[in-house]
């Protein structure tokens, strides 16, 4: 029977004391502690047990200890009722009704850690269950506070009370039942509404439409759609909750598919830099100054404020202005209906009466969402028939744009583009069709009623006859006693059993200082001799079996009693002297069947299903470290694969916490194990997975998308190198044909988990032995490993937040179903040097290094926000180069610009150019002229010798986001008013708009030997114009999101976008050649390499990849994964590549001209391109790069002020 409590929970101050940077023992009152799980009903050995983030999350600011409690006087000392909603791997929601308060110290506690007596600490009580019933929740929790602090007391015992109300309250069945429970002499009920009805919410949306105005509403609602980065602020716990709640509610019938904690606990404000889209809330008393911001929609919800640094596209006509209107008239109805007749017209709507202003309540609740409802019916018209039902269901985009905007007479609107690429909208479409719940699909009801002219309230349920009254009774209240009352003067404790309050008494004397160990096990292990049994030889086929299984039975019990004995191992024991793993040794090694091995990896498993937290001690840790690698080789040299693979499973959960509390689990120990570099154990993986989860899915692709993370997870947890990880995804993915969307998802799990381990753990610094001599061979070389992987520096603080984004959980649900052809990487075809020539090649890069040059160069006072490096083309002329090839130009944020000559050391600031108003976005210059762009919509030109301002070229709308100067006096600008102008410098004028674009551009390329112009931007469309003809040649459609980078030469074209993949264009043919994929995150610049036909992307995931052109397409040929942070700036000469990324690392490629001239036709020249070096890197948050390939030299600007320029001094 499901139960309405599942459990109540105590969380605060434990035994053993930690502050939240993870320092041990009490440090003052001035300090926030780490907060614990102290008591719970049912017990500890109930499964499954509490989420284990749950003491963290339900006290967010952790445990403060206050001289005094609860004080009339005092606003902060009042209890506070709040609810949290936790979201497990599965997706599945957990919702939590606290309280906290202050709650006096326990005196074993404050006497081991020397805290004063009579000291308060935070402490809070909580619910939790699978329902969203929050109000029920809510009342039985405050009704058990007050009687625990009444005057007049309880009758019975407060945990009998509590266990009383988990165990026996059941979940009323939907539409049926009302169930009827007291807690104490206070009468309580819940009931849930009709499954065929609005998916219940019990909660009020009141506190959204009051803190937002009908604008910012609209606009917060879109961002949810849009599936942006959502932070939600205020200073109330509950409003942070609630408003989340509401969201998820309006966006019916979609669900949102991304990272979702309402209450975010203080310590984890590092998340919001979390790469993917994510609805968080965070009390707006933590500082997020620190943090880049870039691309979050923060909501002020004290205020009224939205504020965002990208744009968010407004929703299309009619539907906006509707949608308005109708929240308007729910909200004000006497304001709107002011003109109205008094009496009621039969055509009126009858969603609204007339003339009344009612306290808003649950009439309010339901009217609200069915305008949200009417919304969706009515952007999403017809969509039904245009689901392709072809395998998987696949959803016909541009059909269904195309057939709106013949009805609107518009251009596809940005919004419904974007959000038809949502993957809220890919799941709406994937468990609509021929699934149970598409009985239920409310949109689909609403759209026929609509047509059919019927009232929208008609789509719900009727309301049915009264519910059946279930009474729960309490047949031992008031029989505890005769007339005895429980009163309290703080929460009481539940009874702890024997071994609890030992545990907890060694914990308090360790703090104390007067611990007594006690008296160690004499290290002991039994022999590895085996005696042969004459008797053995006797014994026929059926003893023979019998005694077999009586001795596995005898190995198993013995296993279980060693394994509990070893998890009790103290902090002053030897672990790997210790009689318990002596003897677990002895029989993983001596036993040839194995039983012992997987006999002790069933131990652990069946400890985990049984609630078993996980968490080791050092100790520990280290002997179940070395028994599971025993046990792991014992089974690889029997391929016993299934045990390898439990092995695998149960090291993923069993973890120690290190000295800044981030979990290390023991299956990143594992590495140095060769099975982990088989590829056929990682296929033979991936069939048990899809075996054991086929039943639990009806959608192959989401299937096998979901198995595949699961597997990339255990990948990440060993420490596998990403090209060794994606060499062995890849096979898989190939052969099952996982479609690009699927194969982009995998790959951005796969690099952003990668990333935030390398962050903190650095690489793996053991690596695997080949093969051992009873190992499955390998089929890949070993030369495809990437030479130009180097070690990652630790930070030092590791960014943990991957652990609660990704879940390791079987069911953990990517799906996408629309499968398309693309172009894939196929395979890491890397250039097949032997190993040895890749030794002297990675140990000659080493050696280098030392030799770099880095110079800081310092002059603007705000964040550098472009930079220009002046080339030997734009200055080259009869005479030769001038002398200010190789200048640096710098803009800022303090609206100067400022010329810099490296070859002058101490003294580089050459000039300071002034003019503008604003920041400054774009900088070109030629031989004797500099002409920067900014935000204040203006273009100036500057005399490159004197300094002086020339023109300000004024005409645009919006800023100017790039500037180009051309032969002939002229230069050409682009802006986020969607327009590209060529202007003459000599009369200051503009002699034409040459393209228009329907959203800002934010990128641009010229040909001015042909007289072509690309442009990229916010539309998504790269437009290509003939200015010498004044005609625009294309419109490349195919992106789906911003188009951030942009890179011609002759007939090529190549685009970057925030979809994540890159396209290559012809222009003579008006096609897309390619589609450049499996990058983890937008792409951010790109280049073409003329000389190798070849072409090189960087992305947000810090990954480089270099595709070739092949017979059958193109092709990934090399990937660089040396850097961990946005790749910028890419610059390709003939024979030396520059790469810049945000991080402030730079690198430098080359591709030796002996080796030019050594490649076959067949051979790949884009592989060829080598690590030359790669500078220190320094803490910094870089905004722009530019190379000067000629002269060896990168520079970079950063968020403050500084240019950092390095200079590569090298002997060709």
């Amino acid at each position: 029977m499901a139960r309405i409590f599942e459990y109540f929970v105590v969380c605060g101050l434990g035994p053993e004391i930690r502050k939240l940077d993870g320092d041990k023992g009490y440090h003052g009152t001035t300090f926030l502690y780490m907060p614990s799980l102290l008591d719970q009903y049912p017990p500890l050995n109930h499964y499954p047990s509490p989420p284990p983030q749950l003491s963290t999350c339900v006290l967010p600011a952790g445990v403060q200890i206050y001289s005094s409690g609860f004080d009339p006087n005092d606003a902060s000392s009042f209890p506070r009722s709040y609810p949290i909603v936790l979201t497990e791997g599965d997706g599945s929601k957990i919702y939590v009704s606290c309280i906290a308060f202050r709650d006096p110290v326990s005196e074993d506690i404050a006497e081991a850690y020397h805290i004063p007596a009579n000291s308060f600490a935070d402490k809070c009580i909580c619910f939790v269950s699978h329902s969203p019933s929050f109000r029920v929740l809510r009342n039985a929790l405050e009704e058990l506070f007050s009687l625990c602090f009444s005057f007049s007391g309880s009758s019975r015992p407060l945990w009998d009370t509590i266990a009383h109300l988990v165990s026996n309250v059941p979940l009323p069945t939907p539409g049926k039942d009302r169930v009827l429970f007291a807690v104490e002499n206070c009468l309580l009920s819940v009931e849930a509404p009709p499954k065929d009805g609005l998916p219940h919410a019990d909660i009020s949306f009141q506190p959204l439409m009051q803190c937002l105005d009908v604008d910012n509403l609209l606009k917060l609602f879109t961002a949810v759609l849009l599936e942006r980065r959502i932070l939600l602020r205020s200073d109330k716990y509950s409003l942070l909750t609630l408003v989340s709640e509401a969201l998820c509610h309006l966006i019916y019938p979609f669900r949102w598919q991304h990272v979702y904690i309402p209450l975010l606990f203080f310590s984890g404000a590092d998340y919001i830099d979390a790469p993917m889209p994510y609805m968080m809330g965070l009390h707006s008393g933590v500082d997020t100054s620190n943090l880049a911001m870039d691309g979050v929609v923060v909501v002020d919800l004290e205020y009224n404020r939205i504020s965002t640094t990208e744009e968010i596209p407004p929703i299309p006509e009619p539907e906006s202005s509707s949608l308005r209107g109708d929240i308007l008239k729910l909200l004000y109805p006497n304001v709107v209906g002011i003109d109205h007749m008094s009496f009621h017209l039969a055509t009126s709507s009858e969603l609204y009466p007339k003339g009344v202003t009612k306290p808003w309540g649950e009439d309010h609740d339901l009217q609200l969402r069915l305008i949200f409802l009417k919304f969706f019916a009515s952007i999403l018209g017809g969509y039904r028939n245009f689901i392709e039902n072809s395998g998987s269901l696949v959803f016909n985009n541009q059909a269904f744009l195309k057939k709106r905007s013949r009805s609107t007479n518009q251009p596809p609107e940005p919004m419904i583009t974007q959000f038809l690429d949502s993957l809220g909208f890919l799941d709406f479409v994937e468990r609509g069709f021929g699934s149970e719940e598409n009985n239920h699909n409310l949109l689909d009801k609403l759209q026929d009623a609509i047509g059919r002219g019927q009232n929208p309230m008609s789509i719900l349920p009727p309301s049915s006859v009264d519910p059946e009254i279930i009474t729960i009774s309490d047949s031992d209240s008031g029989l505890s006693g005769s007339g005895a009352k429980y009163t309290y003067d703080r929460f009481p404790s539940n009874v702890r059993t024997e071994e609890q309050e030992e545990k907890r008494k060694q914990i308090l004397a360790v703090a104390s200082g007067a611990s007594e160990y006690s008296t160690k096990h004499i290290p002991s292990s039994p022999s590895g001799r085996v005696v042969k049994d004459s008797k053995a030889d006797n014994l026929s086929p059926m003893e023979r079996a019998a005694e077999r299984d009586r001795m596995v039975l005898d190995i198993k019990v013995k296993l279980q009693g060693l394994w509990l004995r070893l998890l009790k191992l103290g902090a002053t024991d030897d672990p790997l002297s210790s009689f318990e793993y002596g003897t677990i040794l002895a029989l993983i090694e001596s036993d040839a069947e194995g039983i012992g091995g997987s006999g002790f990896v069933e131990c652990i498993r069946e400890h985990i299903h049984s609630g078993w937290h996980c968490q080791l001690t050092e100790e520990q840790f280290i002997a179940v470290k070395e028994l599971l690698k025993t046990a792991i080789s014992r089974a690889t040299s029997r391929n016993d694969v299934s045990t390898i693979i439990d092995a695998l499973e149960v090291s993923a959960e069993m973890f120690k916490k290190d000295a800044n509390n981030v979990s290390d689990y023991i299956q990143r120990h594992l590495i140095s194990l060769s099975i982990w570099e088989e590829s056929r154990f990682w296929e033979g993986y991936f069939d048990h997975l899809t075996d054991r989860f086929s039943s639990q899915s009806a959608n192959y692709s989401s299937l096998v998308t979901a198995q595949l993370i699961v597997m990339a997870s255990h990948m990440d947890g060993l420490g596998l190198p990403d090209n060794d990880a994606w060499h062995m995804i890849e096979i898989i993915a190939e052969k099952y044909n996982v479609g690009y969307k699927q194969f982009i998802q995998i790959r951005g799990f796969l690099s952003h988990i990668q990333q935030v381990r390398i962050g903190y753990w650095g690489l793996s610094s053991f690596k695997a032995q080949s093969t051992l001599s009873h190992g499955l061979p390998s089929p890949r070389p070993k030369d495809a490993i990437n030479e130009d992987q180097q070690p990652a520096e630790a930070t030092g603080v590791g960014r943990s937040w991957v652990q609660s984004m990704f879940s390791r959980g079987p069911s953990t649900r990517n799906s996408f179903s629309r499968v398309r052809r693309w172009t894939s990487d196929s395979g890491s075809s890397a250039a097949n040097d032997n190993e040895t020539v890749k030794k002297l090649d990675l140990a000659a890069a080493g050696q280098k290094k030392l030799q770099t040059n880095v110079r800081i160069l310092r002059g603007h006072s705000g964040a550098v926000t472009a930079l220009h490096c002046v080339t030997r083309k734009e200055v080259w002329d009869l005479v030769g180069d001038r002398e200010d090839a190789g200048f640096f130009i710098s803009g800022s944020t303090d609206c100067s610009v400022k010329i810099w000559d490296p070859s002058l050391r101490g003294s580089e600031l050459r000039a300071t150019l002034k003019g503008h108003t604003r920041a400054i976005r774009a900088i070109s210059s030629d031989r004797t002229k500099v002409v920067s762009g900014s935000d204040d919509q203006s273009v100036i030109v500057w005399d490159k010798q004197t300094s002086q301002l020339l023109e300000a070229l004024k005409g645009h709308d919006a800023q100017v986001s790039c500037v180009r100067m051309l032969s002939g006096e002229r230069v050409l600008t682009a802006s986020h008013d969607g327009t590209v102008k060529m202007w003459d410098v000599r009369t200051d004028t503009c002699v034409a708009t040459v393209g228009r674009c329907s959203s800002a551009v934010l990128c641009m390329e010229y040909d001015d030997s042909t007289g072509i112009l690309a442009a990229g931007g916010r539309d998504a469309v790269a437009n290509i114009w003939d200015i010498r003809a004044g005609r625009q040649m294309h419109k490349f459609l195919g992106h789906s999101k911003w188009i951030r980078s942009i890179r011609m030469d002759k007939d090529t074209v190549i685009t970057g976008s925030d979809d994540w993949t890159a396209r290559m264009w012809s222009v003579s043919q008006g096609l897309c050649d390619a589609v450049l994929a499996c990058h983890a995150g937008p792409i951010l610049s790109v280049e073409y390499s003329s000389s190798d036909k070849g072409i090189i992307t960087g992305s947000s995931d810090g990954l480089l990849r270099f595709w070739e052109n092949d017979e059958g397409g193109i092709k990934c040929v090399k990937n660089v994964t040396i850097h961990t942070s946005a790749i910028l700036s890419i610059s390709a000469g003939e024979s030396w590549l520059g790469i810049g990324a945000a991080d402030n690392s730079m690198s430098l490629f080359h591709r030796p001209q002996e080796r030019l001239g050594g490649l076959s036709s067949s051979g790949s020249r884009m592989s060829g391109w080598q690590l030359y070096r790669t500078p220190q890197r320094n803490l910094a948050v870089v905004r722009c790069i530019a190379s000067d390939l000629e002269r060896k030299r990168i520079c970079s600007g950063g968020r403050n002020g500084l240019l950092r320029l390095w200079e590569a001094t090298i002997n060709i």
